[in-house]
């Protein structure tokens, strides 16, 4: 396993890390999320993405016990939440949900904390920006958490550019904890926000990124080009949102262009998907996802494709992918 800093700041994480969206309480019990955790962990991964909301906080709950469960020295793993949207359970009370305001933040932390059954998390993100708070409001009350030792890093996930710079200026300007990182979806169909917007972040203010959504739901794995195979995530109720764009013919069929470069390469549709995004020496570390124990130990041999990502090879995968991204 290789490691990267985290922006700007010391905390080094894995290159791949293991994200719990989608899968955990939906398709992953807490005795299979301890079995891929505990696989992921032997082979070098020591960051694990969460957030309030997946699962309406059972996702914690299932890491929580998984962690407890194999009793790991703190200091040897990475945990994050993120805060926006509430617990969908908790029904409608209006600072409950869609808020970044002061009140739901400091009472969010401390729900992630029990479902957890942590002393503090590592990172805590801004899961989506709140137009309605002060960012100066969000930005102190982030600056709490981590003061009252319930946090140590803070960042965004899927904010603008100018958005993230004006929340690290006023932090920067009061002396609070800065934002050192941002969590983006990125991918070879999914790219301006990582390469074009946020350009500028990683010299100005050393902004790292902890990216999702790697293989674009799975699009860039193959499954898809015949339709939505039964138990794929496409087919999950929930994310009936996501069909549409994986049933897309033109990018299937750039994915399909894609397969022979993999398997030239020695590796498949999917480690070539993960291991272009890891070579973008601005991304800190790669959020992956899996059901099963078979397709975690996959993904994990990316990495074995890193150091065949020529130049040649990254324009042979561009003039297939780059015409269709956004």
């Amino acid at each position: 396993m290789q490691y990267r800093r985290l922006g700007r700041s010391g905390l080094r994480v894995s290159t791949l890390s293991l994200g719990s969206w989608v899968t955990y309480h939906n398709q992953v019990d807490t005795g299979q999320a301890r079995e891929m955790m505990a696989a992921a962990f032997d082979a070098g991964v020591n960051f694990f993405d969460n957030a309030e909301v997946y699962a309406s906080g059972r996702s914690e709950e299932i890491m929580g016990r998984a962690l407890k469960e194999l009793a790991w020295p703190r200091l040897n793993y990475v945990v994050s939440t993120k805060f926006f949207w509430g617990l969908d359970r908790n029904g409608d009370a209006v600072n409950r949900k869609d808020t970044l305001n002061r009140k739901y933040l400091l009472q969010a932390i401390d729900g992630s904390l029990q479902r957890f059954g942590l002393d503090f998390i590592d990172l805590i993100y801004c899961h989506r920006p709140d137009p309605q708070t002060p960012v100066e409001e969000t930005a102190r009350a982030m600056n709490d958490i981590i003061n009252q030792g319930k946090a140590l890093y803070w960042g965004t996930s899927e904010w603008a550019a100018a958005d993230i710079h004006a929340a690290w200026e006023v932090a920067d300007r009061h002396g609070w904890h800065k934002p050192v990182m941002e969590q983006p979806q990125y991918h070879l169909f999914h790219r301006s926000r990582v390469e074009q917007e946020y350009a500028h972040l990683y010299d100005d203010i050393g902004l790292g990124l902890t990216t999702w959504s790697p293989l674009a739901s799975g699009l860039l794995t193959g499954k898809y080009r015949a339709g939505v195979p039964e138990g794929s995530r496409g087919a999950l109720e929930n994310m009936a949102f996501l069909r549409e764009g994986l049933v897309d013919a033109a990018k299937n069929a750039a994915v399909a262009k894609l397969e022979p470069i993999a398997a030239e390469l020695g590796g498949t549709l999917a480690q070539l998907a993960i291991a272009w995004v890891a070579k973008n020496p601005h991304v800190s570390t790669v959020i992956t996802g899996a059901s099963k124990l078979s397709q975690l130990q996959a993904n994990l041999g990316a990495l074995e494709l890193l150091d065949k990502l020529t130049p040649e090879v990254m324009a042979r995968i561009d003039a297939i992918s780059a015409p269709l991204a956004a």
